[in-house]
């Protein structure tokens, strides 16, 4: 019998702590941090489900991690998806992957692949390289899991997705194989991504104040086509998961918490976070 594929992380001890009880004190303390939402999450077992997805930075915990709280504190008091299906763009990889077997493991555990749903969305998406060798070294999928395990344990099954080209078939593609995919599995679709990059304060924060308006009106192509000098790293995994939410039934966006490393470390660069809940 084969072993089932498990991928290891790559960035424990760099972008999170790498022991599970300092990741969770890190996780908690995100929570409670001034920037974030200001306590710590209660997962509602009666929540609506109504949140279809999220967008959540995806940098070490101490630069983003209070405003990705403030999305995933969102998502504990709606309740207990099935299923995430996680959306990450890659930062050196060369081909489109996902996984439809095995598991992630971080400190606090393996987080099962939802084989199902993944086989189903695979099948869709022929040039996607399948099996955790896909996602090498890559952190931007990797550092949204803690946060879903704190949060559910294991109850939470993973499908995890990178897309490459970040353009508008490729956008379509994934969306219409997730939701093709879902059915009736209750799922939440994270588009994990960072804002402008490496820009002065005023710069990085003037520049996002032109996208992130894109992201609340769902506009899918304003996102992919809108001043593609600015660097936000992640606009075809949110462009997917607007697609796709907006097919499952989701209305509405609402940006929850916008902030940037600088107030976290001085430097004449920084880069923009934004959290966003999109829900029917």
């Amino acid at each position: 019998m084969t072993a089932e594929p498990v991928r290891q992380p790559a960035v424990a001890g760099r972008f999170y702590e790498a022991d599970a009880n300092s990741l969770r004190r890190e996780i908690e303390s995100c929570y409670v941090d001034a920037r974030g939402p200001g306590g710590l999450p209660q997962v509602n077992p009666d929540g609506p489900r109504k949140i279809v997805g999220l967008v959540s930075p995806h940098a070490g915990y101490m630069f983003s991690g209070a405003v990705a709280a403030h999305a995933f504190s969102r998502l504990a008091a709606d309740g207990a998806p099935e299923v995430a299906i996680v959306i990450s763009p890659t930062h050196g990889n060369p081909m489109p992957a996902i996984q439809t077997r095995g598991s992630w493991r971080t400190p606090l555990g393996d987080m099962p692949i939802h084989e199902e749903v993944a086989s189903a969305i695979a099948a869709k998406l022929p040039d996607f390289r399948d099996g955790p060798e896909g996602f090498v070294g890559e952190h931007t999928l990797e550092v949204q899991l803690p946060f879903l395990q704190h949060l559910y344990g294991d109850a939470c099954r993973l499908v995890p997705i990178m897309v490459v080209r970040q353009d508008s078939t490729e956008a379509h593609e994934v969306a219409q194989a997730i939701v093709s995919a879902v059915g009736s599995e209750d799922a939440v679709i994270i588009a994990s991504t960072d804002m402008t990059h490496h820009r002065p304060a005023e710069v990085t924060i003037a520049q996002d104040k032109i996208l992130i308006p894109l992201m609340e009106s769902m506009d899918a192509e304003g996102i992919l086509h809108t001043r593609p000098d600015i660097t936000m790293c992640g606009r075809g995994p949110v462009a997917a998961m607007l697609i796709a939410a907006c097919e499952l039934g989701a209305t509405r966006a609402q940006m929850v918490h916008y902030g940037h490393s600088g107030e976290v470390m001085a430097s004449a660069g920084v880069v923009g976070y934004v959290s966003i809940v999109v829900s029917q």
